[in-house]
């Protein structure tokens, strides 16, 4: 199986500007997305807005990819106040690595809490460690005469990544709008838990701009991104690339294609080397899948845009096992 001379240009090398760097293809986004639609803008001023009406926030990352998940821009809005962090859809996520990051927060002070808010697991832990977080001002209210006190907080996150779910857990029924792509939430809603905490959902927040083209393609992969800002033969090759690299015999077993052959060049983890690496490597796998899983056009070439479809909804929706897009040491 070749790769043709017209999808070989697809990935076109630039010239590198430094010796040491390795060179990039060309990609849908030229080195960074630079977008902020409107509804961003909206979801921007709601947070801004509810600050100062919470006593906390939980901010939920994809559990995949809680450090391409984490957004500054929610940081810098949030300033210090009060502040848990849940990695959301853990059952998706390999354990090993999910762990790692536990233990890598746990280092630098932080509460990294796992969940999976399709069967419920984790969500009792937010609810204590929220409470545990909240002790000291519920003291002073009740020392104050307030008997009951109802913490009220913010749930916040990046698109897509199951915070309307989550809530829904949380208050042990069908409270907030879910969806599984991203913009669902359009606006601000305040849902009751209990008599101790209320919360609001609000939209999905992604910052304006990815300087780091591999935290964009890590996003599109989860489904942060719609599938239509960039190019999904890139997002599908760069997943391909990095289970062939990260997870061996996981495309052989689910697709069969041949990995050693694919792999003729080398395995590798060095991000910096990633790109130079989707024309020669993810996009011969998106091929071959194509090829092995009968996505074909006219005179049996591959239908690469069928073969996307099926790797990306593969992935997000966890047929090709629990797999990490990152992992600590990618901070």
């Amino acid at each position: 199986m070749k790769t043709s001379k017209a999808d070989r240009g697809r990935f076109k090398k630039k010239p590198s500007e430094k010796a040491q760097e390795a060179p990039k293809p060309e990609t849908g986004y030229s080195g960074h997305i630079q977008w902020f639609p409107g509804h961003m803008a909206k979801a921007r001023r709601i947070l801004a807005e509810a600050i100062s009406k919470v006593d906390a926030v939980i901010e939920l990352r994809d559990a995949r990819t809680p450090l391409s998940s984490e957004n500054p821009e929610i940081g810098r809005l949030l300033g210090t106040k009060p502040r848990l962090v849940a990695a959301n859809k853990s059952d998706l996520a390999d354990p090993a690595v999910t762990e790692a990051f536990v233990r890598k927060y746990a280092a630098a002070g932080l509460r990294l809490i796992p969940v999976n808010s399709r069967d419920q697991s984790g969500v009792r832990d937010v609810r204590l460690a929220l409470m545990e977080l909240m002790a000291e001002k519920i003291g002073r209210k009740q020392d104050r005469g307030i008997k009951t006190y109802t913490v009220k907080t913010m749930v916040v996150g990046i698109p897509n990544v199951g915070k309307s779910t989550f809530i829904n857990r949380m208050c042990g029924r069908a409270a907030a709008v879910t969806g599984d792509r991203p913009g669902v939430t359009r606006g601000g809603q305040w849902l009751r838990v209990d008599d101790g905490i209320m919360l609001l959902d609000t939209p999905g927040l992604l910052w304006p701009k990815f300087d780091d083209q591999l935290i964009g393609f890590r996003l599109a992969s989860t489904g942060a991104i719609k599938d239509d800002v960039l190019d999904r033969a890139e997002i599908a090759s760069f997943l391909l690339l990095y289970l062939l690299d990260n997870y061996p015999g996981t495309l052989g077993a689910k697709y069969g294609i041949d990995e050693a052959a694919l792999l003729a060049g080398g395995a590798s983890s060095d991000d910096s080397v990633v790109l130079s690496r989707l024309g020669t490597v993810g996009y011969p796998a998106l091929e071959a899948t194509a090829l092995k899983r009968g996505c074909l056009l006219k005179g049996g070439r591959p239908d690469v845009e069928r073969a996307c479809a099926l790797v990306l909804d593969d992935f997000r929706g966890g047929r090709l096992g629990r797999i990490s897009l990152e992992r600590p040491s990618d901070d």
